[in-house]
């Protein structure tokens, strides 16, 4: 950019993603999961020694979180806010107290809209029984109005054959493959978010894109509307140049967005994830998996789930996995079923 650093900021990454208005939250999984069980969870050798039930230590390349055998997250809720989930390598088994299920995984994205109230479960099954299972996703928390906070949850899925990417050349011919989840770029134009998500409204510039570049691209990013935040995080690679200013792995940076920023791979092959959005500007009250602008509205999602648990659960146990030769999958919450292709 022309007369002023296009970079706000540098930060290191950490565990969670540091994000800004409207996210709240990301983070990226990646975990060498071994062969799995017959009932796809981690051989008992492997789980022995970890504190089982929250185990967020990376061991033998891959952490528990809050699975007993299977890895993941068992039940727990959600309130006020939406959760975007893209899975690029391995599987998430979802079930939810709508009475949703899904596998997904390898580039598909899950969309869920909490609003006033949603629990589920996302597991993560070892469907190889005699190879390795490696998981890498990341979830991103999208912040929703107050205004939309008791909106009716809402589960979507964007299959992969759904998610927009493509491959660019810069001038020099070397290759960028983009893949847009949500906000248009050019031609490619993603599923429409959830109806009540702050992405759905285009005057709000949501963005959610992943750059693959190999070493020596440069790739343009389009100027947005004023006020709008984006960050760039870099999770592959050695080094990039943002605007100029060199980022490292495992570090983000904040820019501008009232001029087109280049980035330039300085180093080997990289991939940056982008997150970009019209700040919703309102107070961010949270407590756990409640996020409201209120203390009070706080203290009534504790006492709505205490008394209505959002509806039930609908499954035999708190960490539901589907049979092991399923494919990918969606039932909703009406009924139908979907498979991708």
């Amino acid at each position: 950019m022309s007369g002023r650093d296009s970079v706000i900021e540098v930060f290191p990454l950490g565990f969670p993603w540091r994000t800004f208005d409207p996210f709240l939250f990301c983070v990226h999984h990646d975990d060498a999961y071994p062969a799995g069980t017959p009932e796809m969870g981690v051989p008992p050798e492997l789980r022995r020694g970890r504190r089982l039930g929250m185990d967020f230590e990376t061991r033998d390349g891959f952490r528990m979180y809050h699975g007993e055998s299977v890895p993941g997250f068992p039940t727990h809720p959600h309130r006020g806010f939406e959760t975007v989930t893209l899975v690029r390598h391995g599987y998430i088994d979802h079930s939810d107290s709508l009475g949703a299920a899904a596998r997904f995984g390898h580039g598909d994205v899950q969309w869920i809209t909490a609003g006033a109230g949603i629990v589920h479960s996302e597991m993560f099954p070892l469907v190889n029984a005699s190879s390795s299972n490696r998981t890498e996703l990341f979830q991103i928390w999208l912040n929703l109005p107050r205004a939309d906070k008791m909106a009716p949850a809402h589960f979507q899925m964007h299959w992969a054959e759904q998610v927009p990417r493509t491959v660019l050349e810069d001038a020099e011919g070397r290759k960028v493959e983009l893949t847009v989840v949500a906000g248009r770029h050019g031609a490619l134009q993603p599923q429409a978010p959830p109806p009540h998500s702050w992405a759905h409204r285009e005057e709000n510039d949501v963005a959610i894109w992943t750059l693959k570049m190999q070493a020596g691209s440069t790739f343009e990013v389009p100027a947005a509307r004023p006020g709008t935040n984006r960050a760039l995080y870099l999770f592959v690679g050695s080094k990039v140049s943002v605007g100029g200013r060199e980022i490292q792995p495992g570090q983000g940076a904040r820019v501008r967005v009232d001029e087109a920023l280049t980035v330039a791979n300085t180093g080997v092959d990289a991939e940056l994830l982008m997150l970009q959005g019209r700040p919703i500007g309102e107070p961010v009250v949270q407590h756990g998996p409640f996020v409201m602008t209120t203390e009070g509205d706080i203290r009534q999602a504790m006492i709505d789930y205490q008394e209505t648990r959002f509806g039930g659960w609908p499954w035999a146990d708190a960490a539901p996995v589907h049979p092991r030769e399923r494919g990918r999958f969606a039932v909703y919450p009406d009924g139908r079923e979907e498979e991708p292709g």
